[in-house]
């Protein structure tokens, strides 16, 4: 990775050694901390995130495997690579046992030391493409996908809209052997049915009124790549059966065609729905969820990683910031205390919302809270209907065709009391694009259920 924000906590009772490390990492331009002890580690550790622990085996009081074991227990997947001399050798296999990465025998190299550090160590923030761990929880996420993304099993992300699920998936392909190859993604709630199939599989020439001409769909546009299949429960269910195929056959044939074609690719699928649900409902198929169900991910909420919020707002300030010529703007310290306390419903989605928001509000170099515009979710929307502008509805302008939309859809939810079956019929939609409409206006933080 070309950045790295996470610091390096180096583990050593002899100072001399504890320098010379230090001088090497400090020459690679990589942060670190460095402690005397097991204790002194501990304690840093539950103050702060790191990517990687390196430690010497022979320490006092507490040696190195004991200390192994404690992050075991509590950080179980933070990298530990233990330092050892060739006398104790046995050591260092009790150590593996216990869940070491490595170990490195003494006298060692400094480029031995970032070799090691390179090849085992948990992402912080990421090459530039929005992937920030700073919590515990998104670094035990980054550690597990970092593992699976060595392998080219079938990886299902499951967590609430808005989570960063295609941000996993990304890391995910960037991190495999398939890094060089294409990334392909598709909304399979976003398009009509009547379209998902051509869109998927591809089409020959003449195969349906309207095709002119051939053209390959999302499985041979991935080949030697990755597939992401977003929101994949959405998927009708005769199209599931044709898909599981494809999953089971590795071959795709494309719609009028006669020859399949081999595929080489790695499938990531993503639901923000439960998964077990969804089948018990009879509305996914049993056997594709099992094929899917390969490797499962779950991302928890923004919620759940509170470490996370201000540096992901951080990210997202400096992001859109540069996009709207606002360079140099920062948070005020009570607007990032405000940002932890929300309960951000819509996820990182809403909390990108925001930041945009609050840039365009504000005209000064900091944000402060009232920027922001951080307004509680209206709870029970389809249940009573009750439609809360983020705005006050004095400043409220409804100036382009998805504000317009939006008002429609809501207003007609309103008028037959959250009922989604009548909303259709007179809206003349179906129910799951309704149900993808709501979604949305959840993410941007209109309402909660």
């Amino acid at each position: 990775m070309a950045e790295h924000s996470l610091p390096i906590l180096v583990v050593e009772d002899d100072p001399s050694l504890r320098e010379a490390i230090g001088d090497t990492l400090e020459l690679a331009g990589r942060p670190y901390v460095a402690v005397d002890g097991g204790e002194a580690a501990l304690k840093v550790l539950a103050e702060q995130a790191f990517s990687i622990v390196v430690s010497d085996v022979r320490m006092m009081p507490m040696d190195g495997i004991t200390l192994l074991k404690e992050i075991r227990a509590r950080l179980p997947h933070l990298p530990v690579v233990l330092m050892t001399a060739y006398a104790e050798v046995d050591k260092a296999v009790d150590a593996m046992r216990s869940g070491a990465c490595d170990f490195l025998l003494k006298p060692f190299e400094p480029k031995a030391l970032l070799a090691h550090i390179n090849k085992y160590e948990l992402p912080g923030t990421d090459d530039g493409a929005g992937v920030v761990a700073i919590d515990p929880a998104s670094r035990e996420l980054f550690a597990i996908a970092q593992r699976v993304a060595q392998t080219d099993a079938t990886v299902l992300l499951t967590g609430e809209s808005g989570v960063g699920k295609e941000v996993v998936a990304r890391f995910i392909h960037r991190q495999s052997a398939r890094r060089n190859g294409p990334f392909v993604a598709i909304n399979c709630a976003a398009i009509p049915d009547s379209l998902l199939e051509a869109t998927l599989f591809g089409y020959e020439k003449g195969a349906f009124t309207g095709a002119q001409q051939a053209q390959a769909g999302k499985f041979e546009q991935a080949q030697d790549g990755t597939l992401l299949l977003d929101e994949v429960t959405e998927m009708p269910m005769g199209l599931q059966a044709k898909l599981l195929r494809v999953l089971q056959e590795r071959e795709v044939e494309r719609v009028g065609g006669k020859k399949p074609v081999a595929l080489n690719i790695r499938i990531v699928a993503t639901s923000n729905r439960d998964m077990a649900e969804a089948v018990a409902k009879g509305v996914f198929r049993e056997d594709l969820f099992y094929r899917l169900n390969v490797f499962p991910v779950a991302i928890p909420p923004l919620r759940e990683r509170p470490l996370d919020i201000v540096p992901i707002a951080r990210y997202f300030l400096v992001e859109h910031g540069g996009r709207f010529g606002r360079n140099g703007v920062r948070f005020g310290n009570l607007a990032e205390q405000a940002l932890v306390q929300h309960g951000w419903p819509g996820n990182v989605r809403e909390l990108e919302n925001v930041i945009q928001r609050a840039l365009i509000l504000s005209t000064g170099s900091e944000i402060d809270v009232d920027h922001l515009r951080l307004v509680p979710a209206v709870a029970g929307i389809v249940a009573k209907a009750a439609v809360q502008s983020p705005v006050p509805e004095s400043d409220k302008r409804v100036d382009n065709m998805k504000d317009l939309e939006r008002e429609h859809i809501l207003r007609t939810l309103a008028e037959v009391d959250g009922s989604r079956k009548l909303a259709i019929e007179r809206l003349g939609i179906s129910e799951r694009t309704l149900r993808y409409k709501l979604q949305q206006y959840r993410d941007e933080g209109f309402f909660k259920d």
